[in-house]
Order: structure tokens, then C-alpha cells, then sequence
């Protein structure tokens, strides 16, 4: 949870035939023991201009205006945006 007293925002751009998309949003579930973060599934099929941003890069996980990853959810990068936006301190 953020200072403000809500969840982290992410962003999931997929598309909904994708099983790269399916992974990436079940391998985020165990972060939920941690952090608390909502994430928006976005169709990038659903408007032209997703479709030509992000075309064949789904999925690709994002905070903000800031891409996390792509493909496959890097654990370890997530997890520190996490904590940052949290105020958690970082594993060591």
C-alpha cells in the first residue's frame, strides 16, 4: 500500500488469447503476500493505437508510465518498484 492508504496501480498489457499474458498475471499472485497492488488488464486488441504501441511485446507489465517488463515477469525488478512505491524497505 502506498503513504495514500491505496494499492499500487499496475497495468498489464495482454491480449486475451495469450498464455504469455495468463503466466505473467499468475506469477504476480504471490507478490499479493507483500504488497498490496490492483492490477488493470488492458486488451492491447481493443484500440489501434495499443495494438501499434505494444504489437507482438505483450505482455508487458507496467507502473505508471514506466515499463517493468515484458514477455516474463522479472520478479526481482517488480518486487523492487513494489517495495519503492510501498516505502518497504528492499530485500537484501
Amino acid at each position: 500500500m502506498t503513504s495514500t492508504g491505496r494499492p499500487i496501480a499496475l497495468t498489464l498489457y495482454g491480449r486475451s488469447w495469450c498464455h504469455l499474458c495468463e503466466n505473467m498475471l499468475h506469477a504476480l499472485q504471490p507478490l499479493r503476500q507483500v504488497f498490496d497492488f490492483q492490477v488493470t488488464l488492458v486488451d492491447v486488441d481493443s484500440a489501434p493505437e495499443l495494438e501499434s504501441r505494444f504489437g507482438e511485446w505483450v505482455p508487458v507489465l507496467m507502473m505508471g508510465d514506466v515499463e517493468l517488463c515484458h514477455y516474463h515477469l522479472d520478479e526481482p525488478r517488480v518486487r523492487t518498484a513494489l517495495a519503492a512505491a510501498s516505502g518497504i524497505p528492499p530485500e537484501t
